[in-house]
């Protein structure tokens, strides 16, 4: 007889490890699917609230970046302090598996294999199909659901199956590669920063980064623009920085998501959480908390849904996540068009990064995951300062 649990969850990221943790805790039944040997290409940085949120321990931070530094088109540098705190940096191969593994140890099941449809017993109860490779043949198993939370990334294959809108979504594509830091590091480089640069060569709608992960570096870039080469641009970055003959551990790319889906739920029995239901933030792509976040709200919703039988509040997962992060990721989006459109404008934008007040509204914003409403007048003048540069009437230092 075919088992039933009170919730598959597809996807075993920081989204679906998070949501199939919150569910097993709370004692239900839960399966969690996960492909093999996948690992997204990701800066890997973790706000405090993160950390403080999601109970992260010490010991799964490689780095604690104290500061970034912004770099212009015309390598023009600002160096931002992160006042009275840190930036927490993981490595998504450990840190992701400690999030699995958390999971299991509350009591989800977890399950190796790739995802591949989700049909209907005649009672209408949801059965999810995977494929598990095993001595080069693959085994085909199946399991039914009560509630399915789709957690597989962009271009999810649950999302695809069930939610209307699913083809909606708005991509940057990715890739970065993790390399070994030299015994005697290029001059310059500092294993407490964030180096983030704004160059058309190296994106020509987005920015290159250079992390520190402790003994390793994460060096990447992304881009709409399917004709880029995000390799290139990465190469030339590494050589940029002194890192070229660094020992690369490994690449990694995929499809970013940089807007929301219309709708995260079927009405039915299924809810997106993560990446599957795009919420990653513009202009910066930070993606970790708002994946574990609105994972943490899928869970709610399900739990609600399997209490009551009511799919009503699978709909409250989208919007609970919108009303607390929506207004920010409509700030950034529009950061993200209009700053990042063309060199000249990237040059105005480090520019602007200068300035105190941005530094400490944004940084506040950034750790502690909300617009900050204190010091109205820091935000008068920030407007001001911005219509100069939009009008072309300051001066780029």
């Amino acid at each position: 007889m075919t088992k039933t649990y009170d919730a598959i969850v597809v996807g075993g990221g920081p989204a679906g490890a998070t949501a199939a943790h919150e569910l097993a805790r709370a004692g239900h039944s839960v399966l969690l699917l996960d492909r093999a040997g996948r690992i997204k290409p990701c800066g890997g940085a973790i706000p405090p609230r993160l950390i403080a949120d999601f109970e992260i321990p010490a010991h799964m931070l490689v780095a604690r970046a104290t500061s970034a530094r912004m770099v212009s088109p015309a390598d023009k540098r600002v160096d931002i302090p992160i006042e009275g705190g840190f930036v927490g940096m993981v490595d998504r191969e450990h840190f992701d598996e400690w999030l699995r593994e958390r999971a299991a140890e509350a009591g989800a099941l977890r399950q190796t294999g790739r995802f591949e449809k989700i049909e209907r017993d005649a009672d209408g109860t949801a059965v999810v199909h995977w494929a598990s490779e095993g001595d080069g043949t693959s085994v085909h198993s199946h399991a039914r659901a009560r509630c399915i939370i789709g957690a597989d990334g962009a271009k999810s294959g649950v999302a695809r199956a069930e939610i209307d809108g699913w083809d909606k979504g708005k991509f940057v594509f990715a890739y970065h590669e993790i390399v070994r830091k030299p015994e005697a590091p290029p001059a310059g480089y500092d294993g407490s920063r964030c180096d983030v640069i704004y160059r058309g060569t190296l994106s020509p709608d987005f920015y290159g980064w250079v992390f520190p992960h402790g003994d390793t570096l994460s060096i990447g870039t992304g881009s709409a623009d399917k004709g880029f080469s995000l390799r290139h641009a990465t190469a030339t970055l590494r050589q940029d920085c002194g890192l070229a003959n660094a020992q690369t551990v490994r690449r990694e790319g995929a499809p970013i998501p940089m807007k929301p889906l219309p709708r995260w739920d079927n009405g039915r029995d299924v809810v997106l959480a993560g990446d599957a239901a795009g919420v990653v933030a513009p202009a910066s792509g930070e993606g970790i908390y708002y994946a574990m976040a609105s994972a943490r709200m899928a869970a709610q919703a399900a739990m609600k849904f399997l209490a009551t039988g009511n799919a009503k509040h699978l709909a409250q997962a989208r919007k609970q996540f919108l009303k607390e992060h929506g207004r920010v990721f409509w700030v950034l989006g529009i950061m993200q068009r209009f700053w990042y459109s063309s060199d000249k404008r990237r040059e105005r934008f480090v520019d602007i990064c200068r300035d105190k007040d941005v530094q400490q509204l944004t940084f506040d914003s950034y750790m502690h995951k909300r617009l900050v409403r204190k010091r109205p007048m820091a935000h008068v003048r920030i407007f001001f300062k911005d219509m100069a540069h939009l009008l072309g009437i300051a001066k780029v230092a």
